[in-house]
Formats: structure tokens, C-alpha cells, sequence
């Protein structure tokens, strides 16, 4: 569920007393251990935390227009959520996240772990261990964060317009190759001939031997 808020104050000021209450503790952890290069506002109708493209120009790889994604906080229709792409880049980190959450648990610090890719859902705040939120945003600066980023969504793939044109020059190769075989009169080596079926007559002579 987007919001069409403009700005974190708002956003915060939209929501019932009990999720603005959860959210804005939850917020304050996230501040209070973010690194100095991300930045706080409105991204994808959620409050995001994110690279700005003054220290990542290349932004991010599904929307260049848009700022790195990092984390980001969102009250959706059943439930609040936390927003994760900080581990989700890194698989070591999802399971460093989970092993720490179920520690978290069973000293009854946290309730059971709700997530998807990289989206930890809960309902009440008493679920989460804020520690936890504390030390995951903690261990991730940016400089750190891009690095990951990049080595598993690929800084050196080609772009999409390269990827266009490398598809059009394999076509146009395609094409060239078959008009080559054309004018020569070779067969294509890809193709094997296929041997003609015996006609009928041809058969009744061979019994007929």
C-alpha cells in the first residue's frame, strides 16, 4: 500500500497512533546507525533510506532515476513492515539476520520472524528486536552496501540499450549468414538432409527381386 505522501512528516502524520507510534521507534534505531551517506525520505510511497545519486550517480539498476535502495519502513493494510535490501544483496547476511532474530527469540526479545526476500513483516513493535534493527543497519555503510550491490546485480553487465543493440547485431549476423548460403548455394550446416522416402514402385521392384 503506496502512500501519497510527500514527505516522512506527513507520512507519519497519515497513520492510526499505534502504527506511527511502532514506526517512529522503529525509525529512530534506523537514524540513529545510519551512515552518513545514505539519506531519509519518500521512495516507492514508503519512507526509504537510500544512496542518493550524489554519491551513487548510476542509481538504481531497475530505475536508474531513482536513488540506491537501502531500507525502508511502510505501514501496509495488515501489517507494518521493514524493508531490508541492505541483506538481501548479500546471502550470508539474510543468514546472519535470521540466526540473530531467532537468538533475539528465545531470550523473548522478538516474536516470530515473518519475511520474504528481504521484507520483515509484524503488527505490533513488541515483535521486532530493535537491537537487532540496530546492529543490521549498523554493519552496512554505503561504501560497503554499493559493493555488494554491484557484485550481485552486476555494475558490469551491459546496460539495456547495450543489450538491444548486441541482440540486433546477432540478428543482423543471422541474416547476412543466410543470404551468404543463398547466393552459394550451400546448405546451412545446422541442417542436415532429411532422405527422401522410397516411392511405391521402387519398393515392388526390390520384393519383386
Amino acid at each position: 500500500m503506496q502512500s501519497k505522501a510527500t514527505t516522512v512528516k506527513q507520512y507519519l502524520a497519515e497513520l492510526p497512533a499505534d502504527r506511527r507510534e511502532a514506526l517512529e521507534a522503529v525509525r529512530k534505531v534506523i537514524l540513529e546507525n545510519l551512515d552518513s551517506d545514505y539519506e531519509e525520505g519518500i521512495q516507492y510511497g514508503m519512507i526509504g533510506y537510500f544512496v542518493p545519486h550524489s554519491v551513487y550517480p548510476d542509481g538504481y539498476h531497475c530505475d536508474p532515476k531513482q536513488p540506491l535502495p537501502f531500507a525502508s519502513i511502510a505501514s501496509q493494510k495488515n501489517h507494518m513492515a521493514i524493508y531490508l535490501f541492505c541483506i538481501y544483496c548479500d546471502p550470508n547476511s539474510v543468514e546472519w539476520f535470521q540466526e540473530q532474530w531467532a537468538k533475539e527469540r528465545d531470550k523473548g526479545n522478538a516474536g516470530r520472524l515473518d519475511m520474504g526476500k528481504s521484507c520483515v513483516r509484524f503488527k505490533k513493535l513488541e515483535d521486532v528486536p530493535l537491537g537487532l534493527i540496530d546492529r543490521t543497519i549498523k554493519r552496512m555503510p554505503a561504501k560497503k552496501f554499493i559493493r555488494f550491490y554491484e557484485s550481485s546485480f552486476g555494475a558490469d553487465r551491459p546496460k539495456p540499450s547495450a543489450k538491444k543493440s548486441a541482440k540486433k547485431k546477432s540478428a543482423t549476423k543471422k541474416a547476412s549468414k543466410k543470404k551468404v548460403a543463398k547466393k552459394t548455394g550451400k546448405r546451412s550446416p545446422t541442417k542436415k538432409p532429411v532422405a527422401k522416402k522410397p516411392t511405391r514402385k521402387k519398393v515392388a521392384k526390390r520384393s519383386s527381386a
